[in-house]
């Protein structure tokens, strides 16, 4: 079943479709460093069901460049990911590349979310006029766009909690509104991505919707829960003890063997090359509280010496450990790009926030999975904006086992 993946970002919800057997046709992302990502994963993905996994594994290690990697696979491969801004200037060329990629074949699913900046909470209070006005508040409109043009079988639209409050709901209740226009009925759901197995506090919104024509059922999503008794601890113990600054982007290997969760989730797939293990400069200012007093650090309770913000009215919390003794972590968001203080590892003897490689897991992407920047080896900050903007793969794939039950009952 082929699907195109729109507003892609780093894959996240890709890599869930691919996993339960669905077919990439084109990845439409507007940020350069991602767009690397998406051709890295592509590379990844032809190599080991095509080609000669090897080399993936050669570039994992630093062994060949990122353009050597590129240049062992077909040019239709790197070439399906479309580094374009969704939107009535660049349209009717991402649909012409995507028509040139599909060689008249239908497409069965569209997946994606538009940014969610716009409709979270976290970015309206940032934002002077709340996010009105903001472009990003309408690119359902272009979502829709694309359902009209290919009339997929379903759709999966994934956004943040605050898309019900956004507008005081009406730009939740005009995409309904168009999506009937274009002759699709759909579910709305609420989840949690702790509920499929992946160990952080992650809520979203799933609106799934499929051809008015088809008669079709979908399970609640929003009654799944996950009753797995792991600990953010289980991501974290077998990676190697290092300190601020320290790590290796390419390439590292593992402290300990693997266990269950691990095995389970996909995240440590059997490749014993550890990547993207670095951690920045860090100070500790908050780790003791919590791990002997079950309390968050607040920015207030700092000596006057120690407070480097403008801002000391609001956002007390900017500390926090990630707790490895609880069933999930905080949310991790793509600010994290550019304050590791709300992500600092938990283990007192290492001076430090997370690494990418560490959010990486939080998130459920698996340890093969190579965040790019738009210069090879540069990628750091921009791994971490990926990682925080992804939708979990873990969570993707069950979702994907649901899309593909519906299409085609029989596999069950």
């Amino acid at each position: 079943m082929k699907f195109i993946d729109l507003f892609a970002g780093a894959g996240g919800l890709s890599e869930g479709f691919l996993r339960a057997g669905f077919e990439p046709v084109a990845h439409v992302e507007m940020d350069k460093a991602a767009c690397f990502t998406l051709r890295t994963r592509a590379a990844f993905h032809y190599l080991n069901t095509y080609g000669n996994p090897d080399i993936y594994t050669s570039y994992l290690k630093g062994e060949i460049t990122r353009d050597q990697l590129y240049q062992t696979v077909p040019n239709e491969i790197t070439g399906s990911v479309i580094n374009k801004a969704i939107g009535p200037e660049n349209n009717k060329e991402i649909q012409q590349r995507i028509d040139q990629l599909l060689q008249g074949d239908p497409v069965d699913l569209i997946i994606g979310g538009p940014p969610c900046q716009a409709y979270s909470l976290a970015g309206r209070s940032r934002s002077i006029n709340g996010m009105r006005g903001d472009k990003r508040n309408y690119l359902y409109v272009q979502y829709a766009e694309y359902l009209e043009k290919y009339k997929p079988k379903m759709f999966v639209f994934e956004n943040v909690l605050g898309l019900e409050s956004a507008g005081n709901g009406i730009y939740l209740e005009n995409m309904k509104k168009l999506f009937l226009k274009n002759g699709y009925q759909f579910q709305k759901f609420k989840v949690a991505a702790n509920d499929f197995g992946v160990l952080q506090n992650r809520k979203r919104i799933l609106i799934i919707g499929w051809r008015a024509d088809l008669k079709l059922t979908i399970p609640d999503l929003g009654n799944i829960k996950n009753t797995s008794q792991y600990t953010v601890e289980t991501l974290l113990k077998d990676l190697p003890v290092i300190q601020a600054g320290e790590g290796r982007d390419k390439f590292m290997t593992y402290r300990t063997e693997t266990n269950l969760y691990l095995g389970n989730s996909h995240i440590r797939n059997g490749l014993g090359v550890l990547t993207q293990h670095i951690a920045r400069p860090q100070t500790d200012q908050d780790k003791d509280k919590w791990n002997n007093e079950k309390e968050r650090l607040r920015y207030s309770d700092l000596p006057e010496r120690l407070k480097t913000h403008s801002n000391q009215t609001s956002f007390f919390d900017r500390f926090k450990v990630v707790a490895a003794d609880q069933p999930y972590s905080q949310t991790v968001v793509a600010h994290i790009a550019k304050d590791g203080h709300y992500y600092i590892h938990p283990d007192i003897n290492q001076n430090r926030s997370l690494t990418v490689r560490e959010a990486a897991r939080l998130q459920s992407f698996p340890d093969n999975f190579y965040f790019e920047g738009v210069k090879e080896g540069s990628g750091r900050t921009a791994a971490f904006k990926q990682i925080g903007n992804a939708v979990p793969p873990l969570m993707a794939f069950a979702i994907a086992e649901v899309i593909k039950l519906a299409l085609c009952p029989k596999i069950k």
